[in-house]
C-alpha cells in the first residue's frame, strides 16, 4: 500500500504572473497553459473515479485500500485547487479554454456505465501525467529561468503524480477490470490527450500573436524532439503500459521522493 501525505503548496498565486512565465518562451508557456486548463475538470474526474470504484468493493477490501484512497483524493483536490487559481490569471490574459468544456462533454458520455470504464481511463491518464511528472523531474532546468512560483508549482505537481501513479491502476484491477479494456483506454486517450494538449497549445500560441514566430516553432522541435526532448524520452515508458506484465511501480519513483524531502519549505503537511 501506499501512504499518500496531503500538502498544502506555500507559494502566491494572488500576485499577477507575466504572460510569458517559463523563462520568456512562448512555445513552453503555451503547452503548461494548455495542460493546466486541463486539470480541474479532469482531476475531479479521477476523484469521482476512484471514490465510487472503492464503493464498488466489499466492504473488507474497502477497509485494504480506504486510507490510500483517501490519501489520493486529498492530493488531486489540492491539484485542482491550485490549477483552478493558475488558469484564473489565464482568464485575465485573455487566453480561451476549450479543452475543459470538451472533457466535461466526453465525461458526460460515462453516465450510467460500469464504473471500471472510468476507472480505466483514470488509471490511463494517470500513466500520461506519471511519465510526464518524471521527464519534468528530470529535466526541470529545461525551464529556463523560470517565474520561481511556477517552476515550485509545476515540480511539486510532478511529484505528488509520481507519488500516487499506482492507486487508480491497483484498484482497476482489484475490481476486476480486464487487460483488454485496460488498453483499449489507453489507445483511446493517448489520441484524445495528445489531440486536444496540441490543439490547445495552438489555440494559445494564436491568442498570444505567437503561432507563427520562428522562435516558437524552433522552441517547439527543441523542447518536444531535442536530446531531451519530451516526446523521445517519454516514448518508452509510453509504450511500456501495452505491456502485460506492466505496473506503475515500475517506474522509478527516487526523483518524486528526493524533490519531496528537499522541499519541505515549500508545503504544509495537511492534518499534520
Amino acid at each position: 500500500m501506499t501512504e499518500l501525505v496531503v500538502r498544502r503548496l506555500l507559494i502566491d498565486l494572488e500576485t499577477p504572473l507575466p504572460r510569458h512565465w517559463c523563462g520568456g518562451d512562448a512555445f513552453r508557456t503555451a503547452l503548461f497553459n494548455a495542460l493546466s486548463m486541463s486539470f480541474p475538470v479532469g482531476e475531479q474526474f479521477f476523484i469521482d473515479s476512484v471514490r465510487d470504484s472503492l464503493r464498488e468493493m466489499p466492504i473488507a477490501q474497502q477497509e485494504k485500500y480506504k486510507d490510500e484512497v483517501q490519501g489520493f483524493i486529498g492530493q488531486e483536490a489540492t491539484h485542482r485547487r491550485i490549477h483552478a487559481l493558475f488558469n484564473g490569471h489565464l482568464d485575465k490574459q485573455g487566453l480561451v479554454n476549450s479543452w475543459a468544456p470538451r472533457i466535461v462533454k466526453r465525461m458526460a458520455m460515462f453516465d450510467g456505465s460500469d464504473v471500471r470504464h472510468r476507472l480505466a481511463v483514470t488509471a490511463a491518464t494517470e500513466h500520461f501525467t506519471a511519465i510526464l511528472a518524471e521527464w519534468m523531474l528530470t529535466n526541470h532546468d529545461l525551464m529556463g529561468d523560470c517565474e520561481p512560483r511556477l517552476k515550485t508549482m509545476w515540480l511539486w505537481h510532478s511529484a505528488e503524480e509520481s507519488e500516487h501513479k499506482t492507486t487508480a491502476f491497483d484498484i482497476y484491477r482489484a475490481i476486476g477490470g480486464s487487460e483488454q479494456w485496460r488498453i483499449t483506454w489507453f489507445k483511446r486517450i493517448t489520441l484524445f490527450f495528445l489531440g486536444d494538449l496540441l490543439r490547445q497549445t495552438v489555440s494559445n500560441l494564436r491568442q498570444d500573436g505567437t503561432l507563427w514566430r520562428w522562435s516558437t516553432w524552433k522552441s517547439a522541435g527543441s523542447y518536444l524532439f531535442g536530446e531531451r526532448g519530451l516526446i523521445r524520452q517519454t516514448y518508452k515508458p509510453w509504450k511500456a503500459y501495452f505491456r502485460a506484465d506492466f505496473h506503475p511501480e515500475q517506474q522509478d519513483g527516487t526523483l518524486s521522493e528526493n524533490w519531496l524531502r528537499d522541499n519541505t519549505s515549500q508545503y504544509a503537511r495537511v492534518g499534520a
